[in-house]
Order: structure tokens, then sequence, then C-alpha cells
């Protein structure tokens, strides 16, 4: 565990902004393509193999660039080309664009909360409902979504699970157990999740951290006509960091470069959070200002496709954790290489960072590229680069 005690309140809010992440991330591209890494080299030739394979399943995926949308949660809550929120929306045809905002960033904030990785092993079973004949059966991102929607759409996380089901509430969220999220996402012996307790753990922290919802975010963030991404990413770190383990958050130490930032699971709640904020008449502005996201996917596209080459066959057989050097490594270097690839994308397609921000691209696909290429590599399409996750870190 690294030892933060010597972190000044001035150094702590620079490594809660973007600016810090990618100044962190490039600092470790340039000491990687300097040769001094024992874990990574980095080829040119991949990352414009990563590029096209990026190209390739934007294509497939969105033969009109312009409809690209966020690559955000919103997403998986339409697994299977269900818009499930449209099938809900009615019930709140009552309330105000504000409120309605509100319980969408309720969802927003505690579905990505439980959106660590889930293992190999797990899948949701979904029930006939929200304009579906049920009976799918939905695995790792989209199954964690879909699980997660249905908790909410049953009251799970509502002081009124039968009068008023539809929102998250404190108190609800600091009394679950691990036995409520494992009944929610359907896990049994044959079914096991990685991360449970971790996953329940960051429910109960939620629930005790001074906000009466997470919807309450929208009072903090909406005080204008325009509202800048970054000061969605500030209020989430401001808020939300008591709930993780480290009181620094997503922030790991390199022997050589310091302090290094991520933010993943802020970062993709913040990019969560512009529809319902957008839902609500505002306008969310300089999306691009926001990072890449440091996870299995993103990260696994660069080494599959070999922009990231390991140094030690050890990487590719082993099993790390969040804060080993390696894994800060490659974090890193995907922030700083998704930086180059967006560059790439939008040369190709003609659009620049208003049209096509770094969070459309990742939709478009880098995170798509991964998982596709991931699929041709491995039995089961995992990562490239194994990590022990306990649920609340990526």
């Amino acid at each position: 565990m690294t030892d933060f005690t010597d972190v000044l309140p001035g150094d702590l809010q620079y490594l809660r902004t973007p600016a810090a992440i990618r100044e962190r991330a490039e600092q470790t591209l340039k000491y990687v393509e300097d040769g001094r890494s024992s874990w990574f080299a980095v080829d040119p030739n991949g990352l414009e193999a990563a590029v096209r394979a990026t190209l390739d399943v934007t294509a497939k995926r969105f033969p009109d660039p312009a409809a690209i949308p966020f690559h955000s949660r919103w997403r998986h809550f339409e697994a299977g080309g269900r818009d499930r929120w449209a099938a809900l929306a009615p019930r709140l045809a009552s309330l105000s664009k504000e409120e309605v905002a509100r319980r969408r960033m309720d969802l927003a904030v505690v579905s990505v909360l439980l959106d660590a990785g889930a293992g190999p092993d797990w899948s949701y079973r979904e029930p006939g409902q929200f304009g579906g004949v049920g009976g799918e059966t939905y695995a790792r991102s989209e199954g964690l979504g879909v699980a997660s929607f249905h908790m909410f759409a049953n009251g799970l996380f509502s002081r009124d699970a039968k009068g008023d089901p539809l929102r998250v509430d404190a108190e609800r969220l600091a009394a679950l157990t691990p036995m409520d999220v494992a009944m929610g996402f359907q896990v049994k012996a044959h079914n096991p999740m990685t991360g449970l307790d971790g996953r329940a753990g960051l429910l109960r922290k939620l629930g005790s951290i001074g906000l009466e919802r997470p919807g309450a975010l929208f009072d903090i963030v909406a005080t204008g006509g325009e509202v800048k991404a970054a000061s969605i990413l500030a209020a989430v770190l401001d808020k939300l960091s008591p709930i993780w383990p480290s009181p620094m958050g997503d922030v790991w130490e390199h022997p050589v470069i310091g302090l290094v930032p991520f933010h993943k699971l802020s970062q993709w709640m913040s990019y969560s959070l512009v529809e319902p904020i957008e839902g609500a008449g505002l306008k969310v502005v300089d999306l691009d200002t926001l990072t890449g996201l440091p996870e299995y996917r993103n990260g696994g596209l660069l080494v599959d496709a070999g922009a990231l080459r390991p140094k030690r066959s050890s990487l590719l057989t082993e099993t790390f954790a969040p804060g080993d050097e390696a894994i800060v490594e490659w974090r890193a270097l995907t922030v700083a290489l998704l930086d180059r690839i967006g560059q790439h994308v939008r040369l190709h397609l003609g659009m620049d960072a208003t049209r096509l921000p770094l969070v459309k691209v990742l939709e478009a696909g880098t995170w798509f590229a991964g998982r596709v290429l991931a699929a041709e590599r491995r039995p089961g399409g995992g990562p490239p680069i194994a990590v022990a996750s306990d649920g609340t870190v990526f």
C-alpha cells in the first residue's frame, strides 16, 4: 500500500485533475520510449495497428461517424438493442426534468461503482421486463450494467422500495449487505463474481459520506447553462473521495515517476453523468479535457495490437496487484496512447475534437477493438495481463 502521509493538500488537489493524469502519463510514456522500463517497449507499428483496429470497429458499428454516442454507462443499459431507460421513464413522467436528472444520476453513480471486473465465470440472465421477452444472458460490463439497472428498477437502493422505487437513498445504501448485492447479481456457487464484498462495501460507504443521494451531484454542478466536464469530475472526486480504500483514490506510486493518478472509475462516472445533465436542458462542454480510461479493454488493445510489447514473459503469465509497477506503467501508457489514437482517428474521419471528443473515440471504438482482439487471441476473451481486482478500482 502506498504511503500518502507526506502528500500536501495542494498536491492532492493537483493529483485530482485531468492535467495531472495526462502529465504523469506522458512522463511514463517518455520513460518507456527512452528504454528505461523493465516491463514495456513502445512499438510505433503496433500503435498504427491499434488505430486500424479502432477504425475497423468504428466503421462497422457507426457507418455515420456523426452518430457516435458517448462512451458511458448508458450504453450498457441499452445492451441487446433495448433502451431500458426509455421503457422505464414513463414512470417518472410527473417529475420535473431536474428531478429526472437526479434520478438518472442516482442510477449512474451506483451502477458505475458496481462496474469493476466481475471475472470470467459470472453472467446475468435478464428477467422479462422493459419491453423485452427476457431470458437473454449478459456477462462482463453489459451484464453488470443490466443487472444494476434491474436492481435500481426493483427498488433495491430506495428507502421506499414499494412506494418510490426509482431512486437511490443514502440510508438504504448504508444498510446494504454483500448478500443483497449477490442476490441482485444472481451470484451463486456456479455463478461466482470477483470482488463482491468490495462492491457492497463501496455502496455502504457511499451511503455514509453526507450526500442524501448520489443525484445531489446534479445540484452541485448544474449552476448555469453550461457545465464543464472537468467540473463534473471535480465534484465526483470531492464528494465521493471518502469511499475509496485509499485516501488518494485511484493514485499509485511508480518508483521513478512518483505518484501517478488515474481516477478511472471517477472519470467513467463523470462521462456517465453527461447524459442526465444534458437531459435537463444543460450543455456539457470541454469533454476532451477528461482522459481515456485506463482499464483492461483499452490497455488490452495496446498489448494485443503490439503497440506495447512486454519485455518479460511473466507479464503475460502472472497475476498482478493494481499498485504493482507493471500495472501502473500499463495504465499510464494507456492514457497517453489513447490520446494518440484519438488524434489519428479524427484525422482519418475528418473530424475535430469538438465533434469527436475522446469519450466518443472510446465508444466508437478502442474499447470494442480491445474486446475483439482479446476474443481472437484468448479463450474467453480475457485481458492479456491479469490484475487481481477487489471490486473497487478497475
